[in-house]
């Protein structure tokens, strides 16, 4: 089964933090990367996350799917900005060297090359942190967490309610899926694509009347337990914030506050080697 958005148990040092330190440190972390084009930093913090991953105990082959996708998407991305704008490094660095002609505007320059490199970085420098949060957070732990640190408990708990039902739908769609190919449907490679996309959309409409009554019946359930009507409840997963907590963000508050250093005396967000 392809493991989607799933959170993955390991013995770490990541999975001991909280779910608020954890969320914290990527939003930190992801405002560093992506605020800041300096490639030393993004070298950095792209051999960081690959370091923490490490930590974390988490393998590529656990979630091998959403690194496809998200290196698919890295690749769509660079090949429309070349399309779209294939002389934007050019423009940002303020130099054009040619490096050889395809055809028509469609010139390779080394200016554009380094620019798709530290949008690459980026990615780099981004994603490893998000997966680990997706992958090392617990929801209901998750919940707590953002309670404690003043988010209204209702919207917590949709939190970790929306967290934990993903992998749900990923069981409810494999389930359907076997049971229509049981009946016949073919949904191999053996069939054309647009065959396959047909076989799909029939998983669709059971896979979402599924949802909608599993929805129902949850919502009635925490009615009739009279949720939402105290101020304050009490949470079965909650932690308390430990001194690896407060190192961690404090770590992600710096490199932060790096990146903004940089750019300021950089005098501006790109790091610049043509000059």
């Amino acid at each position: 089964m392809i493991n989607l958005f799933n959170y993955i148990d390991r013995p770490s040092v990541i999975h001991k933090l909280t779910g608020a330190t954890k969320l914290v440190c990527m939003l930190l972390w992801c405002l560093a990367a992506m605020t800041s084009f300096y490639t030393p930093l993004l070298i950095g913090l792209s051999v960081a996350g690959l370091l923490l991953f490490k930590l974390s105990k988490i393998k590529f082959s656990d979630i091998w799917f959403m690194l496809a996708a998200t290196i698919a998407f890295m690749v769509l991305n660079n090949v429309m900005i070349y399309l779209f704008s294939p002389e934007h490094g050019t423009t940002i660095y303020g130099t054009r060297t040619i490096l050889f002609k395809i055809a028509g505007p469609y010139t390779v320059t080394a200016e554009q090359l380094f620019y798709h490199l530290n949008v690459i970085l980026k990615y780099a420098a981004s994603i490893p942190v998000i997966l680990l949060f997706i992958c090392t957070t617990n929801p209901s732990e998750f919940a707590a967490s953002l309670n404690r640190i003043g988010v209204s408990y209702r919207i917590s708990y949709a939190v970790a309610l929306a967290l934990r039902y993903i992998p749900d739908i990923q069981r409810e769609y494999r389930d359907i899926s076997l049971a229509q190919q049981a009946r016949g449907t073919e949904m191999s490679k053996k069939a054309s694509l647009i065959d396959r996309l047909k076989a799909v959309s029939t998983i669709l409409v059971p896979l979402v009347l599924s949802s909608v009554e599993r929805i129902e019946t949850i919502s009635n359930a925490m009615e009739l337990r009279g949720f939402g009507k105290g101020k304050k409840r009490s949470w079965y997963s909650a932690r308390k914030f430990s001194g690896m907590d407060i190192v961690f963000i404090v770590i992600s508050a710096v490199l932060m506050v790096i990146s903004l250093l940089l750019t300021y005396r950089n005098g501006g967000r790109y790091f610049n080697p043509f000059i």
